[in-house]
């Protein structure tokens, strides 16, 4: 006698595995004390079935966002300090890079791009000094200047700010690497 499962729309067998309760894969040292894992994702063995959670950026007080689109601070990382709605949140960022500096302000969710740094167990509505010593505690200055997506930023400036003989140049030297990398490939066809 099988068990009808309505999510796939077939019959399963029972087994020893699916009359025990469900298991969460997830070790204890992994566990933060607020309840949050530290892995990317968990997964949840129910059965024969396993479920695993996504690794979605939240929309969580303590995570630094970079602020994009119209806004007169486009470019520029904060951390959000309160979150006002479902549509706003209250950020401020106490960077040490004047550069990176945003004042304590709310902030559209669609002018937001979440990024993978999180400031761990900063208390809602955290005021000036505190959020600025978490922000050097987490060293997100630091980790931010050592990511690809801060990298591939300043490449895209810097792009940019090219006149167009330098862009006549960075066009030479492409042509020149590109010719030593076949003169380098036919020379190891050739002694295959």
């Amino acid at each position: 006698m099988g068990i009808f499962c309505p999510h796939t729309l077939r019959i399963a067998e029972p087994s020893k595995s699916s009359l025990e309760p469900f298991k969460v894969n997830a070790a204890p040292e992994n566990i933060h004390p607020n309840g949050r894992s530290s892995s990317t994702s968990d997964s949840v063995t129910m059965g024969e079935a396993l479920i695993e959670g996504s690794n979605w950026r939240l929309v969580e007080v303590g995570r630094v966002v970079l602020i994009n689109g119209e806004h007169p601070y486009n470019g520029r990382l904060a951390a959000i300090v309160e979150i006002i709605d479902h549509k706003r949140v209250l950020v401020e960022g106490p960077s040490s890079d004047p550069k990176l500096k945003v004042p304590r302000q709310a902030l559209h969710l669609s002018k937001a791009l979440l990024s993978q740094f999180v400031i761990e167990n900063l208390p809602r509505g955290s005021r000036h000094t505190a959020l600025a010593k978490a922000w050097e505690k987490a060293e997100i200055d630091a980790k931010w200047k050592g990511s690809n997506w801060a990298k591939k930023r300043e490449q895209i400036e810097r792009r940019k700010a090219l006149t167009d003989f330098d862009r006549f140049k960075v066009l030479r030297l492409k042509k020149q690497r590109r010719f030593e990398e076949r003169k380098a490939l036919a020379k190891i066809k050739a002694s295959a």
